[in-house]
């Protein structure tokens, strides 16, 4: 139980991971990595407590603050990253505009 829980978790971490080289733009490329280290750290945090709570024979719950941890700041992290680059993609088409009709 707890080797499948591992594998799996590390199973989609790596296809986030191939997902992040694969996607073609910024904004495609933000959303493989988020899901796989979202989906990754839970299955490998639920492997671990199970493991420990089996080892210790009693439950080991203190790897659910770390999967907290992880679920607020991974989706919060890709929304400034992605809130930054629509501001500065708007700060570059503005500029270009600008540019463009300076020339004019």
């Amino acid at each position: 139980m707890t080797a499948a829980l591992v594998l799996l978790g590390a199973t989609i971490t790596l296809i986030g991971a191939f997902g992040l080289v694969r996607m073609k733009t910024f904004y495609a490329r933000v959303h493989p990595p988020t899901l796989g280290t979202t989906l990754g750290t839970g299955c490998i945090a639920m492997a671990s407590i199970v493991y420990f709570s089996v080892l210790q024979t009693r439950p080991v719950l203190h790897e659910v603050l770390l999967v907290l941890f992880v679920l607020v700041t991974t989706p919060v992290t890709l929304m400034l990253l992605v809130r930054a680059a629509l501001f500065r993609d708007e700060a570059k088409s503005e500029a270009g505009e600008a540019s463009s009709s300076a020339i004019e």
